[in-house]
């Protein structure tokens, strides 16, 4: 995207980044044809329908050449139909999309986009994307410990919390769960005021808004409005996509830009957009509502609405077409050429004036050790309802009680009796494996819209997120296998020696560390909860073939997989830890006592070659998350928001 504007001196940065953030710096944000094309899938079966017109392969343009210009104080409505390319128009301008795809010159305040005018927008988007789990207030909280500057003192930004609750009439629900999806919370009028006020905390100077009142009564739009305009006469530039507001809702705007099918059909003040298209021979019948006939009027729909003598003389098959065409050619030569002269007359402050507080040097706003401690309480806080399910524990409970009753007292004097309590340790090895795999692999494709929203408006680091995560689940879950295996150790008979015992509980809680870093892996890779979810599965059923009871001698041109396998290792180590050379069975055949070496099931096994396995996990679950957080920065990264 061609960006016009002039690199800031140095002396101008370091005098703006040492100056405190008291408000939102006015921002004129003028745009001019703008065009963004897609391309188009090359596979015909993922073509869509829409598509099937245009050759596979090529690209589809979206936006044709819109431009458009608002200032500080003023709300800018985005209308069209479905698909004219107004939320495309919202991202961009917001800086979500930028790629080699978008054509156009786009200024704020003459300062080109960059990273450090991202903390000076907010984009509230048009599904409220906030943690469940969290209240209001705490919502609200951890977001602004993380993006308040490091100037302001903790007392201050949970008053600066405080100030926006009241601001947006969220008193009522402050301590009530955000809720959604399965989890009971507050109103849809109330999580999008949450919303907002999640943006509006860091006072961002261009405040954008895709579908606000999407899914509200009329009565809690029409008060949502007023917010919007209390936010805009505060200095902020307010811009909005709206579908089909009410007469009275329309009225709000004042700035209004009509897109049909890629191009502008009106731009200018919102109360003379009726007065315009009037003027051009579009007159309603009948009583309508403003944004009614004009919405209409962008789908080429003129049923109930006299129009010029020149379009009654098409036929009926492209008149819709030619109404479309006639208001985009209205609107490129009166339209466009009316706002060139009315923006010449206009006196607009210098950039040297206006831009100063848009050229500070992008900065975090706490050092990494703080993200990295407030985004684990946040965490620790969204998932403790996990961490501390009853139903966890009770299968932890359950299963190693169930698996106690069926080896009850095990024994190994015999083969069978051994190979028996060989299989017990597997299936310890297989139930842990899956538990901590799937447990782990949605995590991230859970937290994936989260994630690219705080990533995209720089709140952390992303190393800081991911090691708290990691953690987080790594200390709330290592407490279940020592439940586990406190009931079943005893109650199955195993090896009764206080290091056999520590020594088998540590092997555990190492096969959960490395299943937990390999479902990360799958997760951040991926992140998409249903091909984690079958990815899952296909490396566990791998893993648990290769793992050394089943097949114990592998084909050579197969061996390699029981090498990248954790269950392969973390078997190998259970067995040693449990058992030893010394030991002897099989004491009442006429051969006399054996040693357990000499069982077939310890073939590939040498019982007292040391414990190498344990390291070799570590290793593993080190690799494993260092992998997952560098797909995990690509995968982001790739992702517009």
């Amino acid at each position: 995207m061609e960006i016009e504007g002039r690199e800031p001196s140095l002396a101008v940065e370091i005098e703006a980044k040492n100056q405190p953030n008291d408000g939102p710096v006015p921002i004129f944000l003028k745009f001019e044809d703008v065009e963004y094309k897609v391309k188009l899938e090359k596979n015909p079966l993922k073509a869509t329908i829409a598509n099937m017109g245009v050759e596979q392969g090529q690209y589809k343009k979206i936006l044709k050449g819109i431009s458009g210009n608002v200032e500080s104080g003023e709300i800018l409505a985005l209308m069209g139909p479905s698909g004219s390319g107004k939320t495309t128009l919202l991202k961009i301008l917001g800086g979500r999309m930028q790629n080699g795809l978008i054509k156009g010159h786009i200024r704020y305040n003459d300062v080109p986009y960059g990273p450090s005018l991202k903390r000076r927008i907010g984009f509230v988007t048009q599904d409220d994307v906030l943690f469940p789990q969290l209240t209001v207030h705490e919502t609200l909280v951890f977001a602004a410990l993380l993006r308040l500057p490091a100037y302001m003192s903790r007392q201050q930004k949970l008053a600066r919390v405080d100030a926006i609750i009241e601001e947006l009439n969220l008193e009522r629900c402050r301590h009530t769960k955000v809720g959604g999806g399965f989890v009971k919370g507050i109103s849809g009028g109330e999580r999008k005021r949450t919303s907002i006020g999640y943006e509006i905390l860091v006072d961002p100077s261009l405040l954008l808004l895709d579908e606000p009142t999407s899914g509200l009564d009329s009565t809690s739009a029409g008060k949502l409005l007023v917010i919007l305009q209390r936010l805009a006469k505060t200095g902020r530039t307010i811009i909005v996509t709206i579908h089909q507001p009410s007469s009275r809702m329309f009225c709000m705007f004042d700035k209004l830009l009509l897109i049909s099918e890629g191009l502008p059909i009106y731009h200018g003040k919102a109360c003379e957009a009726v007065p315009y298209f009037s003027s051009l021979g579009f007159v309603p019948e009948i009583a309508m509502n403003p944004a009614e006939l004009l919405l209409d009027l962008a789908n080429g729909n003129v049923e109930d609405i006299f129009v010029p003598e020149i379009l009654q003389e098409s036929s009926p098959e492209e008149f819709r077409s030619y109404v479309i065409k006639f208001l985009q050619w209205k609107c490129k030569t009166e339209l466009e050429p009316r706002d060139k002269q009315e923006k010449s007359h206009t006196t607009i402050e210098t950039p040297e004036q206006q831009s100063p507080g848009l050229r500070m040097k992008k900065d975090w706003t706490m050092n990494w050790f703080d993200q990295f401690m407030i985004l684990s309480k946040r965490s620790f806080r969204e998932r403790s309802g996990d961490y501390l399910d009853k139903l966890r524990i009770l299968q932890a409970v359950g299963v190693a009680a169930l698996l106690g009753l069926l080896w009850w007292n095990s024994q190994i004097g015999t083969e069978a009796q051994l190979r028996d309590q060989i299989g017990l340790i597997f299936y310890i090895c297989i139930f842990w494996t899956s538990s901590s795999l799937f447990g782990a692999v949605y995590v991230f494709p859970f937290e994936k819209l989260y994630l690219v929203k705080e990533r995209k408006a720089d709140m952390y680091r992303l190393s800081a997120y991911y090691i708290s995560s990691t953690l987080c689940d790594m200390v709330a879950h290592v407490f279940y296998p020592v439940i586990f295996m406190a009931i079943l150790y005893f109650m199955a008979h195993l090896r009764k020696t206080v290091s056999s015992f520590f020594l088998t509980l540590i092997a555990v809680e190492l096969i959960v560390i490395t299943s937990q870093g390999t479902g990360e892996l799958l997760g951040a890779a991926i992140l998409s909860v249903k091909r984690a979810g079958t990815m899952a599965s296909l490396v566990l059923m791998l893993f648990l073939l290769t793992g050394g009871y089943y097949v114990q001698h592998i084909p050579k041109f197969m061996r390699w997989l029981k090498y990248i396998s954790f269950m392969h290792y973390g078997f190998r180590l259970l067995l040693k830890v449990q058992y030893s050379g010394d030991l002897t069975f099989n004491c009442q055949t006429t051969q006399g006592c054996q040693s357990l070496q000499s069982s077939p099931s310890f073939d590939t096994i040498k019982l007292d070659g040391g414990l190498q396995e344990a390291f070799i996990l570590v290793s593993m679950a080190l690799v494993y998350r260092l992998l997952a957080y560098f797909c995990l920065r690509w995968r982001i990264s790739s992702i517009s928001y």
